[in-house]
């Protein structure tokens, strides 16, 4: 069960956290991907749908650079809209962290009681 939520997580946030490398640095997949599965253990597989979304609802956009190893590659960097979408989804996720948090070590009931010792004074 745990490893279920564990993967939906993972999708959750994955493309926060594509935004985040690439607010670091332009980038292209096969980078995007390693750095991903080496930090959350995300596959190779799901990121290339992923960027083409991404680019499609403009938060990415694309560009060929020559390698010295093969044929060019595909970087992606990101756009104003996707730094205004990092900026937001980060915020949310902070956020939600903390209510985690505060849920698992109890101290969501210390706030809950607090506000209500301020409602009967």
């Amino acid at each position: 069960m745990a490893e279920g939520i564990e993967v939906q997580l993972k999708k959750g946030v994955l493309g926060l956290c594509v935004l985040a490398l690439l607010a670091r640095g332009n980038s292209y997949a096969y980078e995007i991907a390693s750095r991903l599965s080496a930090a959350v253990d995300m596959g190779e597989g799901t990121i290339y749908p992923l960027m083409r979304r991404m680019q499609g609802e403009g938060l990415v956009s694309t560009y060929l650079e020559e390698s010295p190893s093969g044929p060019p590659r595909k970087y992606y960097a990101i756009t104003d809209a996707g730094r205004q979408r990092l900026d937001a989804q980060a915020s949310e996720w902070r956020e939600f962290v903390e209510a985690v948090e505060a849920l698992l070590s109890g101290k969501e009931n210390a706030g809950a009681q607090a506000e209500g010792n301020d409602d009967t004074q």
